[in-house]
């Protein structure tokens, strides 16, 4: 099974994990890039490109806070039933952060996966993500988890229909299935579970992200509108962190 850790805080109140080499796993839900634009009197896509600043932002700080994983919400497999001008957009969005981003992101060590479905994604974001995890996969000073064509719950159905298969082959006995053979079989499997999980915009709901991996996460709401989360943002989060204390179960 995925390490647990605890946090210790040095003077610059960067976090590091102990125990492990892996560091700090955070996971945010993006949300309200459509309030945002609404308060300007701008179209949603407007919201969504200025969520895309603050994500570079954020990707940009988290490595000095001591986080090593940082997942995010880009697009859920219940997003689609958006209108299709809005997915168009978004997906348009994608193309233009990784093109024009990518350079960028390799040169400053943060290795980029992408996890979710890749059916329904088009034939060019799917080279794009992967010419992109291939160009960084080396790289060690921050892991960029891209939710993408994402579901919780479909990912525990997948991972049961695969762990079900290798059972009716032969290959996985029934009584070789606990928690941390399942934990293979998820798309997480490369990286540690988050240690914390946020969401913005004053929403207090998980919206299908993460659900098997949240078992044991810390979570921590903001009213600030996802545009407007900055970097004073993420380390008001770090602090906030910092003082929790977690048991996983135990006294």
């Amino acid at each position: 099974m995925k390490s647990t850790r605890s946090v210790l805080v040095d003077d610059n109140q960067a976090l590091r994990g102990s125990g492990d080499d892996e560091g700090l796993h955070f996971a945010i839900i993006m949300d309200g890039n459509g309030r945002w634009a609404a308060a300007r009197k701008m179209p949603r896509a407007f919201g969504h490109k200025a969520g895309v600043d603050a994500l570079r932002g954020v990707v940009e700080a988290a490595p000095k806070m001591g986080i090593k994983t940082l997942s995010i919400y880009a697009f859920s497999t219940e997003n689609w039933r958006r209108p299709s001008e809005e997915v168009d957009s978004l997906f348009n969005l994608l193309r233009q952060f990784v093109k024009s981003d990518l350079a960028r992101l390799h040169k400053n060590n943060v290795k980029i996966r992408i996890q979710g479905q890749r059916q329904g994604l088009a034939t060019d974001i799917l080279k794009l993500i992967d010419d992109a995890e291939v160009l960084t996969k080396n790289n060690n000073a921050l892991t960029l988890v891209i939710c993408l064509n994402y579901g919780g719950q479909s990912e525990i159905v997948e991972a049961t229909k695969a762990i079900a298969e290798d059972v009716q082959s032969g290959k996985l006995a029934i009584n070789q299935i606990d928690m941390a053979c399942f934990e293979d079989y998820l798309l997480s499997k490369d990286w540690p579970n988050p240690d914390l999980i946020i969401r913005t915009a004053g929403e207090k709901r998980l919206s299908n992200f993460l659900l098997w991996q949240s078992a044991y996460s810390e979570f921590a709401f903001t009213e600030v509108l996802w545009p407007d989360f900055d970097a004073n943002c993420l380390q008001t989060m770090v602090s906030e962190y910092s003082k929790r204390q977690r048991r996983f179960g135990s006294v």
